[in-house]
Formats: structure tokens, sequence, C-alpha cells
């Protein structure tokens, strides 16, 4: 009886320590593959931007192949910012409810279409609905592969800070519009078939990185019973109306920034510089991403107020050097200008971004920040196609002359209005 009682105690002390040591052995497990499919994410949204700026540098190619003039090269360029707001609108917030893998995946089918298109009949019609295809898949994957990745970093590190979170989703975003646009260049200039090569390849890699993405651990629980479905609204009244407005003045204002160098700026580099190079072209391109992303990460804990500071003066100062690359022909001044005005416009986004995500409440936060994007992308449409418009009568630099000085007199309006905000409160 005593040996059975010992035995018992025993067994019962074994147990009681392999439980333990099984669960943590699961957990273990569980936050190994939350710090895989971390990364996993990171590459896949990565690789889905990069895609959205393959066509940068090929534009002139476009553009000597089928006599493409600025103003075709702006609408099909701007085709992809109006699938960006769509999705947004109608896309944008459900993977809140089914599960980030249920729209991430479409999203880069979607992707994987678009060049399926770009590697088929490359006639204008089919430019401009592979331009609106990426575009819809685009604005479902930036919020999603956002969410997913801030998500799977909690999993995987709970409690830690979420600086490892913010650059890496910064580098993904804007560092992957600027990789897209430099590889594309890189295999269009060195490659055989400059228009089917760089789509092949991100056409590989989409489809790795829909696999990769299948195999990741889901982080949201599909809803039994959903919420009845509606396009994300959009609204300004978060407690800060003159914030609010500033914050979208910045968006736009930045967003057409980079729409000048993704539609552009390679084909003034190869026609005007007389720098025919895609690598080139693609290299001008990454540079001002490149300095957007660098300077987001470098400028993460600066308080807000000095960020919009920043990104002001930047802009203000990048922009009309620039212009006057353009008017010398100085490739240099030309390369400066945009670095510096990257560097700008990626940090006053993300002040403007952080803005309305802290003013708004909870509940209306997708809202505010679906409202900024919105604005944002018409930064990113409106001004490209303006000058796309313009330059079928008047010299690009004389544009350009008109460009800058509407983001001079916006950037001051954008100024004004954050100067109010204390006095508003």
């Amino acid at each position: 009886m005593i040996a059975w009682s010992d035995s018992g105690v025993m067994s019962s002390t074994i147990l009681s320590s392999r439980r333990p040591a099984a669960a943590s052995t699961r957990a273990e497990g569980s936050s190994r593959r939350h710090g895989r499919g971390f990364w996993v994410i990171a590459l896949a949204f990565l690789t889905a931007m990069a895609f959205g700026t393959v066509p940068a540098p090929l534009y002139p190619l476009y553009m000597a192949r089928d006599d493409f003039s600025t103003f075709m090269v702006t609408i099909v360029f701007a085709s992809y910012a109006v699938g960006v707001v769509i999705s947004l609108l109608l896309a944008g917030h459900v993977s809140d409810w089914v599960g980030r893998k249920k729209i991430l995946i479409p999203a880069l089918v979607l992707e994987l279409v678009a060049a399926a298109l770009f590697l088929g009949d490359a006639s204008l019609p089919v430019l401009l609905v592979a331009r609106l295809v990426s575009g819809l898949g685009i604005g479902m994957i930036t919020a999603t592969a956002t969410a997913y990745l801030q998500e799977l970093h909690a999993a995987h590190r709970p409690g830690a800070s979420r600086q490892r979170f913010e650059v890496v989703s910064t580098a993904a975003n804007i560092g992957g519009l600027g990789v897209g646009a430099l590889v594309a260049g890189v295999l269009a200039q060195y490659v055989h078939a400059p228009l089917r090569t760089p789509y092949l390849v991100f056409a590989v890699l989409l489809t790795a990185s829909i696999v990769a993405v299948a195999a990741t651990p889901e982080t949201v629980e599909e809803r039994l019973v959903k919420p009845t479905y509606r396009p994300q609204r959009i609204s300004a009244d978060h407690g800060d109306r003159a914030g609010y407005v500033a914050a979208a003045g910045a968006g736009f204002a930045s967003f057409a920034v980079f729409a000048l160098f993704t539609s552009v700026a390679p084909g003034f580099v190869a026609g005007a510089l007389h720098l025919p190079s895609r690598a080139l072209g693609g290299a001008v391109v990454f540079a001002v991403f490149g300095g957007a992303a660098v300077a987001q990460t470098v400028t993460n804990r600066l308080p807000a107020p000095a960020k919009v500071r920043l990104g002001l003066l930047a802009q203000a100062v990048g922009v009309p050097v620039v212009l006057v690359g353009m008017h010398t022909a100085s490739l240099t001044a030309f390369l400066v200008g945009g670095v510096v005005a990257g560097v700008g416009a990626g940090v006053l986004f993300k002040a403007a971004v952080g803005m309305v995500a802290a003013m708004a409440t909870p509940a209306r936060r997708g809202e505010a920040l679906a409202g900024l994007f919105l604005i944002a992308y018409l930064g990113m449409s409106l001004p490209a196609v303006g000058i796309g418009i313009a330059t079928r009568t008047v010299s690009t630099i004389t544009v350009m002359n008109w460009f800058t000085g509407l983001l001079l007199v916006l950037l001051a309006g954008v100024t004004a209005l954050f100067r109010r905000r204390p006095a508003a409160r």
C-alpha cells in the first residue's frame, strides 16, 4: 500500500512535470513559427511593393517602341493609383473579419495576374488593365500585410518593443518600391528581352510568395458572425479637423513627389539628359525611395512636430534642386534633389500617419487612416496626370516649373495648418 502510494505520488509528479514541459515546447514551437512567418510576410510584402514599380524604368522603352507620349505614360501610371484607391475603399479593411491570409493571398494572385498581362500583349489597353489590376492588389496588401506583421511580431516577441516591426514594415513598403525599380532597370539593361524578363522574374517571386504565405500561421480568427459589409467610410471629423486636413495635405504632397519620380523622371533622364541606361533610370527611383525608407527609420524616435518640420523643409529644398538639375541638365543636381525630396516625403508622410492614428479613436482609426491614404493616392495620380496633360502643349521643364511652384504653395498651406493646431486645441 505504501509502495503503491509512493509510486502513485512519483507518477503524479512525473506527469505534472512533463505537462508544463510539453506546453513550453509547444509555445516555443509556436513562437518560432510566428518568427519565421514574420520574415515570410515581410519578404512577400517587399516583393509585392517592388512589383508595383517594375514598369518605372521601362516606360522610356514603351515610349520608343509604341511612340507613347509623356501624357500616355502618366495615364498608365495613374491607373495604378486608381486601382489602389478602389481597393482601399472596398477591401482594405476586410481582413479584420475573415483573416489576413484570405485577403493577402488573393491580393498576391492579382499581382501575378498583372505580371501575366505584362508578359502577354503589351499594347496600351493591356498596360492600362495590368496597372489597374496591380493597384487593386496593392491596396489590399498594404493594410493587410502591415497588420499581419504587427501581429506576428507580437506573437513572436510578446511584450517587446514595436521598433523591429516598424523598421521592417517601413523597409518592405517604401523600400520595396525602390527595390522594384532598381531590379527592373538592371535586368532591362543587362538581360535579354527587357520588356519581358523583369516581369518573368517577379512572376516567379510572387508565386513563391503565395506558397510561403499559405504556410504562415494565421493571426486573426475568422468571425462566425460577420458585420454587414460596407465600403470603408471616409471622414475628417476626428476631434482635430485642422490637424487632419494638415496631415491629409502632407500626404498629398508627399505622394506627389513619389509620383514625379515613378512616372516622369525616368523618361526625363533618358530623353533630356541623354542617358538612356535603364539601370540608371531604376537607380534614380531607388535613390528617392531608399532615401525615404532610411529617413523614416532613422527619425523613428523624433517627436511628430520635428518630423513635420524636417519633412516640409526637405521637400521645399529638394524639389527646387531637382528643377535646377533639369534646367542645367545636371544629373548630380537632379539626383541630389530627388534624394532630399524623397527624404522629406518619407518623413512627412510617416508623421502624418502617426498623427492621424493618434487623434482618431480606436473604433474609427481605420476610417481615419483610410481617408489619409485615399487623399495621398490622389496626390499620386492627379499631379501625374496634370503633368502629362501639360506636356502636350509645353515643355517638360516648363511643366516642372509649375509643379515646383504649386508644391511650394501646398507646403506653405500645410505649414500654416500645422501651426494652427495648438490654438485649435
